[in-house]
């Protein structure tokens, strides 16, 4: 659009271009933000550093620097304008004079420091989201620009003081919410809602838990929630770190351009199994010992099988030094071994402590004899071979791979200690040997078939022996389908730090699913965290959320239903075909509309579907490929459609989709993935009668 979408209010003069001059504004914006990026590449740190380590520290937050300064040509570098009353903090005295601020995704300051644009997570951006008529927040004006690429060519005006002025819904809000998706996803700073800004901008000291329905942007709210917290807590973040956590690979993929749009690049991201890679992973569990393994009793299994190596010392110890032979009784080394047991600290922290235990008390016999031994001789006793080998045959040292290879492998070993905790039969649901299990026994950790549940089991082993780094704050997404292992595992990795956990109960598709963010949150070691519910639908059109929601009094009652806020009720159309080749045109038929295409199907007919779509000589990617102009359709398995959107989606056999999973429940909710992947459109084609639960 190349109008304001306004008119010009009546005191504006006639010769007056708004339009151009917010251009020439963007402008001198985008010619500040070259020179900040020019300062900090002409930067000379030859004769400010000290040594060659400050050096390469300095030339690595620079480069840094370098690369957040960049200008995305396509992305616009401001969205906004604020016109306050009065300036901000100032008091709101009678003729104050107020502001004006231009609202962007990083701040851009002139030669002189003086604010050109302001960054859309600084305080005085806030009422950008949160004002309304009823509101205003000292604010005159909120002015939002339209762009096509990273060209200026509307903006749209809301007097929000003026009471003669009614409340509207904006037109370019839902412009840029309905924009076509093409490339991976974007931020959606421009969009950002109130009820959504009030999560993204929630304190770091605290734990968030976001339960929200397809479209409503609880994916974009976490990662905008990263990106706040990092210009509100930088120096704190920088030291201990955050880190995003994906379900795989094709989901990070697609998110992976947003924080840096945002000018953050430090932020890691990986998946559960990214974080518990101590094994190869090479084998598969059958549903019900991936059940039983990610089970939070498993934690405690592990715990007494790793400090079953603990036994209590039965003979005297003799300390030899020169000529003197220094004993310690063995119901003194036993105390030292019951205090540490009852202290409740890491196996090999403890393990590690009793030998200095050991050499104090023999320090504590050299001083009662008249000698004066210091540190030094506590070291040295420290590591007498004596007390190596006390401490070697009382706290032996635990490998945690091997230590849960032989859980899984030695029946007798497991009954031990599951005695209790685990029933007989899930005791042999989970041990390799037995006939059935699929698995054979492994002579060593390398030769082992690990599962990705292994590996869960592995690193809970490991934090019991060693603790686990922790890090500022890590945001988990697709929470939903972690095991209450895996959550442990990335409770772990946030102990002093806290948590942005995202998911949508109705899209929980493995059989160990959560059944309650409580719940959850309590294996996370987080069960103070806040719930929040996001039930305003942006993505999703109304007729296809509608469609959808058929399904949640069967997959996730009580839930509430989304609600889809677009004025565009979108398309959508149930088509009863005969075979592939119809299938294949509806793709055809979406793919002359503007914007992204995915062809979903069960796992199983992707194969021939891949091959009806080669011999129509439609070109196709696989998930987590970045789209193009030439080639904007993607097939995509159902198992991997969670997290993703398409403007278009083709769905292929819903039937075949519930089909494809051990259970209805989890073939349903499966197919509420499936069903709420569109942005403009939904085409569901089908040869077999469609699910009772949607007719």
């Amino acid at each position: 659009m190349s109008t304001p979408l306004t008119p010009l209010t009546p005191s504006t003069p006639a010769d007056d271009d708004p339009l151009a001059r917010e251009r020439a504004h963007l402008a001198s914006s985008r010619g500040a933000l070259r020179a900040m990026r020019e300062d900090a590449e002409s930067l000379d740190i030859s004769d400010v550093t000290a040594n060659w380590v400050n050096a390469q520290i300095l030339e690595r937050q620079i480069e840094e620097r370098i690369k957040a300064l960049a200008d995305l040509s396509d992305t616009p570098l401001f969205f906004g304008r604020l016109d306050y009353l009065h300036a901000p903090g100032a008091e709101q005295a009678e003729g104050a004079e107020g502001e004006q601020f231009y609202i962007g995704r990083r701040h851009v300051h002139d030669g002189d420091g003086d604010p050109m644009v302001i960054d859309w997570r600084a305080p005085v951006s806030q009422p950008f989201y949160r004002a309304s008529k009823k509101d205003p927040m000292d604010v005159g004006l909120r002015r939002r620009f339209g762009y096509t690429g990273g060209a200026l060519t509307a903006y749209e005006d809301e007097h929000l003081s003026d009471p003669a002025e009614a409340a509207r819904t904006s037109k370019l809000l839902q412009r840029e919410i309905e924009r076509p998706r093409v490339g991976p996803m974007r931020d959606i700073v421009a969009t950002i809602q109130p009820e959504q800004d009030e999560i993204v901008r929630s304190g770091l000291g605290g734990t968030v838990c976001v339960q929200g329905g397809p479209g409503t942007g609880k994916t974009a709210v976490g990662l905008h929630r990263v990106a706040y917290l990092l210009y509100a807590h930088r120096e704190r973040l920088a030291r201990t770190g955050t880190l995003v956590i994906g379900p795989n690979r094709s989901f990070l993929h697609y998110i992976e351009q947003v924080l840096p749009a945002l000018g953050e690049l430090a932020v890691r991201q990986g998946t559960v199994d990214d974080l518990v890679a101590h094994v190869e992973v090479r084998g598969t569990d059958d549903a019900a010992a991936a059940v039983v393994k990610g089970d939070a009793r498993m934690a405690q299994v592990l715990r007494r099988a790793v400090y079953a190596h603990v036994s209590m010392p039965s003979e005297p110890l003799v300390v030899v030094r020169g000529s003197r032979r220094w004993r310690l009784p063995a119901y003194e080394l036993e105390e030292m071994v019951r205090e540490l047991l009852d202290r409740d600290i890491r196996y090999g922290a403890a393990r590690d402590a009793l030998p200095q235990r050991i050499a104090h008390a023999v320090l504590v016999q050299m001083e009662r004899s008249g000698e004066a031994p210091d540190d030094r001789v506590q070291d040295a006793v420290a590591r007498n071979s004596a007390v190596k080998a006390a401490v070697k045959e009382v706290w032996p040292a635990v490998d945690p791979a091997k230590l849960v290879l032989r859980l899984l492998t030695d029946a007798d070993f497991l009954a031990e200690h599951a005695e209790g905790v685990l029933s007989e039969d899930e005791q042999k649901t989970i041990l390799w040997a037995l006939p059935g299990s699929g698995r054979r026994p492994a002579r060593s950790v390398k030769a082992a078939r690990w599962s990705a549940a292994d590996a869960v089991l592995i690193d809970e082993a490991t934090d019991i022996v060693e603790r686990t780094h922790s890090l500022g704050h890590v945001v988990l997404d697709e929470a939903q389908d972690l095991s209450p292992m895996q959550y442990r595992a990335v409770g772990r990795r946030c102990t002093t730090g806290s948590a942005t956990v995202l998911g949508d109960l109705a899209q929980g598709t493995t059989p160990w699913a959560t059944r309650s963010w409580q719940e959850a949150l309590g294996h996370l070691g987080k069960a103070d965290a806040v719930i929040e519910e996001l039930t305003a639908g942006f993505r999703v059109p109304t007729d296809v959320i509608t469609y959808a929601s058929r399904l949640l009094p069967h997959i996730a009652p009580g839930l509430t239903p989304v609600a889809s806020v677009r004025e565009n009720p979108g398309f959508f159309d149930l088509r009863p075909v005969t075979g592939t080749a119809e299938t294949v045109a509806a793709c055809e038929e979406l793919l002359r509309n503007e914007g992204s295409t995915g062809l979903i199907a069960a796992d199983a007919r992707i194969p021939a579907l891949a091959a009806a779509l080669t011999a129509s000589g439609i070109g196709h990617l696989a998930p987590g490929e970045e789209t193009t102009a030439e080639t904007r359709l993607t097939l995509v398995p159902a198992s991997l459609a969670k997290g993703l959107e398409y403007d278009y989606v083709v769905l292929d056999e819903p039937q075949a989709v519930v089909d494809g999973e051990p259970d209805e429940r989890t073939g349903l909710r499966r197919l509420y993935v499936a069903l709420t992947r569109a942005v403009s459109g939904l085409i569901v084609t089908h040869t077999t009668p469609l699910p009772p639960q949607l007719t």
